[in-house]
């Protein structure tokens, strides 16, 4: 049996929520995830568990089966490898991809996506820092952190976002914050958790949000 467009964006949505669970994802989170009813999560489990694509026990949450993560992580795949190509090949900016992306990563062609990939070069990371799985659907390693996890006097170098949403990427371009901008954490504020930094444009204060949702990479000390 074949997996439906609805089918494939649940294996998506439970991939990357399992990322950030300890355990099983709640029908609850998916159902959040997807903006539907816990009703239809039910159902839609249901259904991928039939075709072996989830693992889902009561109280212990849904699971992917390693055939269900297989087909998740090739729709990452897809996903990021178009969201690449409309930035660096089409100029799209880094806040109008996703949308168009997630409409192109249901195409089922499996050479394409490979003559995609050779393409642009095989990228490791796509236009929002996220790590771009290979053909055997590995990862490429990172030691990012959250900007909201430096300390005082730590100089860091921004590799992506937890947020990739519309609003907030237009927020950092307003602010010119990108991927491979250098930010100093001068001074992390006790009461709201607000920090004031340093970049190439000079100090300004970042919300507790914003820190939240920067991943960064501490920039080592030389000599």
């Amino acid at each position: 049996m074949g997996i439906s467009l609805s089918e494939e964006n649940y294996l998506k949505a439970i991939f990357h929520l399992e990322g950030t669970a300890k355990n099983g994802v709640s029908t609850n989170a998916i159902a959040e995830e997807m903006q539907t009813k816990a009703s239809s999560v039910t159902d839609m489990v249901k259904k991928l568990s039939d075709k072996d694509l989830v693992k889902y026990r009561k109280y212990q949450g849904v699971k992917l089966s390693p055939k269900g993560r297989k087909e998740a992580v090739k729709i990452v795949r897809n996903h990021r490898l178009w969201e690449y190509f409309l930035v660096e090949k089409l100029d799209f900016n880094w806040d109008q991809v996703h949308e168009v992306a997630e409409q192109l990563e249901h195409i089922k062609s499996e050479k394409l996506i490979h003559e995609l990939d050779r393409f642009l070069g095989y990228p490791k990371r796509d236009p929002h820092g996220d790590p771009i799985p290979d053909e055997e659907g590995n990862f490429a390693k990172t030691s990012r952190i959250l900007l909201s996890e430096c300390r005082e006097g730590e100089t860091a170098i921004v590799m992506g976002v937890k947020d990739s949403s519309a609003s907030f990427l237009r927020y950092l371009d307003k602010n010119n914050i990108a991927l491979g901008s250098k930010i100093t954490l001068l001074h992390k504020e006790d009461f709201d958790q607000s920090v004031l930094v340093e970049t190439s444009e000079g100090q300004m204060s970042l919300s507790k949000k914003t820190a939240f949702n920067l991943f960064v990479k501490i920039q080592e000390n030389e000599g």
